[in-house]
């Protein structure tokens, strides 16, 4: 599981970088941001020692919901499609990336359903808690959106 974890910190690394990335074209210029991007890619990075955890992690995933019997053979391939997932800035973009995630749907939605259906309900506290936390998310979401001028400190 160390793996995975230290897999998703780099997947949550690539896509600031990548998110800076579009935000330069759009403060800057798209050949501002061209080179920006261009000149700082071998730029170090920790994360970079993670991309091969990254990649392990969701093969040793796919192994472990196989063998525990939670995933058949068909939906547990489908989740190792993840290994073959682009990494690094801009990556996740390419053409055969959507066909990537959606091996991933196919493999967790059924189980996303069957916890639903199956598990048990959950408890007044929860319901509270999840209530409160989308409602004051939808307040700093508007918040945002009226006065942007705060967000921009």
């Amino acid at each position: 599981m160390v793996c995975l974890r230290l897999g998703l910190i780099g997947r949550v690394f690539h896509c600031g970088i990548d998110h800076l990335a579009f935000q330069l074209v759009n403060v800057q210029s798209l050949e501002l941001a061209a080179k920006a991007v261009s000149d700082s890619y071998q730029a170090f990075h920790i994360i970079r020692y993670f991309n091969g955890m990254m990649m392990f992690g969701w093969l040793l995933l796919a192994i472990g919901a196989y063998r525990s019997g939670l995933m058949g053979l068909i939906r547990s391939a489908a989740l190792a499609t993840m290994f073959f997932l682009p990494l690094g800035t801009l990556k996740g973009t390419r053409f055969e990336s959507p066909f990537l995630i959606l091996g991933l749907c196919i493999a967790l939605v059924p189980l996303g359903i069957q916890v639903l259906r199956e598990g048990p309900p959950p408890s007044r506290k929860a319901i509270i808690w999840t209530i409160a936390l989308v409602l004051v998310q939808i307040i700093f979401i508007v918040l945002s959106i009226l006065f942007p001028e705060f967000m921009r400190r």
